[in-house]
């Protein structure tokens, strides 16, 4: 039998993946902005490829210990997490106060997510 442990946590591994490889395909030519945008959109599409190397894995497999919404709550909050570092270390942007109070209103979501059931 797999470890309960791997099963909850590989998931979320992947996602994060994903979520770095998103994150650069939907973000990173805004450092480029004198490159072509037809360029851009494909070397877009290239990067989202291996987006979705690491998505659909993560979504089957995934499905096997969490509900659908717990996936796509999961995914959210590793996208606003890779986002924020992602915005701070490669575009030298700063996060604000109401950044983060935004950020712990989606937190609070997360936590009546996983509520049990009865």
């Amino acid at each position: 039998m797999e470890n309960p442990v791997y099963q909850r946590l590989l998931p979320i591994g992947l996602l994060t993946c994903s979520n770095i490889f998103m994150t650069f395909a939907w973000y990173g030519h805004l450092k480029f902005k004198g490159t072509p945008l037809l360029l851009v959109i494909l070397a877009s599409w290239g990067i989202a490829f291996f987006e979705y190397l690491f998505m659909i894995p993560a979504n089957r497999w995934g499905r096997a210990v969490y509900s659908t919404p717990q996936l796509k709550i999961i995914q959210e909050v590793i996208t606003l997490t890779v986002f924020c570092a992602f915005a701070v270390l490669y575009l030298g942007e700063q996060i604000r106060w109401n950044h983060l109070a935004a950020f712990v209103c989606i937190l609070g979501a997360v936590g009546f997510l996983f509520l049990p059931k009865s």
